[in-house]
């Protein structure tokens, strides 16, 4: 199934390293023009060079007002990627103000805000879109010190559900994807330690976490036309931990 994305601007938060550098190549790839968003201006320049096509933009998306500036001038956008997320790992008792406050504001807040931007102007231009939300399988399930980023990641499928609902008669589609752990750089803060992974391993039906490109491919999915009757979707990419 070929997927082509020639003639489309995407933007992606997040987007330089991980799954959203990932996601911004493969875009790149399918034709899109795509314009990467995140904090560090280091990998931002490094991502460049790898795609040279990819503009970038440097931006604190946990400041609501800065990456409203940040943004203002970026054109029409057709497909948005929100991808920046951050996690923190403590037991219930542990978390304090800061730890929820930085939580929220990068992985729902700094969402609802960018999705506000984008779908704006295309409302205004009255122009089609897709957005995808990047969540996670806890949105569904609970894991042990992850209870607040459980929490955001429940608000993310939430508010994607009633974007969708609102959205929809604009002919904006909005999905999130569900991953299970990913050996990113942030996956390895859980579950690099056997003693700990491997247990959460064999509670997948398919005894592996997932790869990069495997959510990635979802995520072109969900933005391509191949799903232009989905919306309000939480899809899981997760090796059957939800349904086991």
């Amino acid at each position: 199934m070929e997927i082509s994305f020639h003639g489309k601007r995407a933007l992606v938060t997040g987007a330089s390293k991980g799954i959203g550098r990932d996601i911004a190549v493969q875009l790149s790839k399918c034709g899109a023009k795509v314009i990467a968003v995140a904090r560090n201006a280091d990998l931002l320049a490094d991502l460049q060079k790898e795609a040279p096509s990819i503009d970038v933009i440097r931006a604190d998306l946990s400041d609501w007002k800065a990456t409203g500036l940040a943004l203002a001038n970026v054109g029409d956008v057709d497909l948005l990627v929100n991808n920046a997320g951050i996690v923190i790992l403590k037991p219930v008792p542990h978390f304090d103000e800061d730890d929820v406050d930085r939580l929220f504001d990068i992985n729902v807040k700094a969402l609802i805000n960018v999705t506000q931007i984008v779908t704006r102007k295309l409302i205004e231009r009255g122009a089609p879109g897709a957005v995808v939300n990047v969540s996670s399988q806890t949105a569904r399930v609970g894991l042990e010190r992850h209870s607040v980023y459980c929490g955001t990641k429940g608000a993310v499928d939430a508010y994607t559900r009633a974007a969708a609902l609102e959205l929809g008669p604009h002919n904006i589609r909005v999905n999130c994807v569900n991953p299970t752990v990913i050996m990113t750089e942030m996956g390895k803060l859980g579950w690099d330690d056997p003693v700990l992974a491997d247990p959460l391993k064999q509670k997948i039906p398919l005894r592996r976490f997932g790869e990069v490109r495997e959510v990635t491919d979802a995520v072109l999915y969900l933005l391509s036309d191949k799903a232009s009757m989905i919306t309000g979707e939480s899809l899981l990419v997760d090796g059957g931990y939800v349904a086991a």
